[in-house]
């Protein structure tokens, strides 16, 4: 269980709250048009996505992980290295669809934050595509598994995920379902995807 400011104590609940939280943080960032003042690329781009979905649970929101963290036999970069490494991605090129694709990956492997990273990444991902080839992805195009096998792959083999994300690319790049794709596609654990657009809309 990650200590968290609501003071739950089962990760069920945990990923019920935090999912419906940071999609209205999600649709927030979209709607308010805040998301357009964050820089775009950089690991601060990032660190401000965090910060803003999960202000609200996390102590850690928009900070960069102090731990060693490990997922299904992968190991992402060490703690203790991290800095460095976000630094050299910050001086990864993104001036195209190969490029940007690259720079998602060694964003993945360095995984910078204690939880949320997928989430926070994935809306990264969609304004470098959007600000440097006019287009974002419509992560409804992408099935999840698929995604997630692809991207355990792509240190070493990057060919599937390319694929996946090309195939997957559209010109409504302002388009607010397509966007929060990316957020349904993260939830913690199949089957608590429990938030819909229509759900947001009547909370707001």
């Amino acid at each position: 269980m990650l200590k968290n400011k609501l003071g739950i104590k089962t990760p069920f609940e945990l990923a019920q709250v935090e999912e419906k939280i940071t999609k209205q943080k999600a649709f927030e960032l979209f709607e308010t048009g805040k998301l357009e003042t964050f820089e775009v690329g950089t690991f601060n781009g990032l660190s401000q996505i965090h910060q803003f979905l999960f202000e609200d649970i996390y102590d850690f929101a928009g900070k960069i992980r102090t731990e060693n963290i490990a997922k299904n036999n992968f190991r992402f970069a060490s703690a203790m290295y991290l800095e460095e490494a976000l630094k050299e991605i910050d001086q990864m090129p993104q001036s195209n669809f190969d490029e940007i694709v690259q720079k998602y990956i060694e964003m993945n492997i360095a995984h910078p934050f204690r939880e949320g990273n997928g989430r926070s990444t994935r809306i990264w991902l969609d304004a470098i595509f959007k600000k440097e080839i006019g287009k974002v992805v419509d992560w409804s195009k992408i099935p999840k598994q698929d995604y997630l096998l692809a991207m355990e792959r792509s240190p070493i083999k990057d060919l599937e995920i390319k694929v996946l994300l090309k195939n997957a690319l559209t010109e409504k790049i302002n388009d607010r379902e397509v966007y929060m794709k990316g957020i349904d596609a993260s939830y913690c654990y199949e089957g608590y995807n429990l938030y819909s657009i229509q759900d947001l809309q009547n909370n707001n």
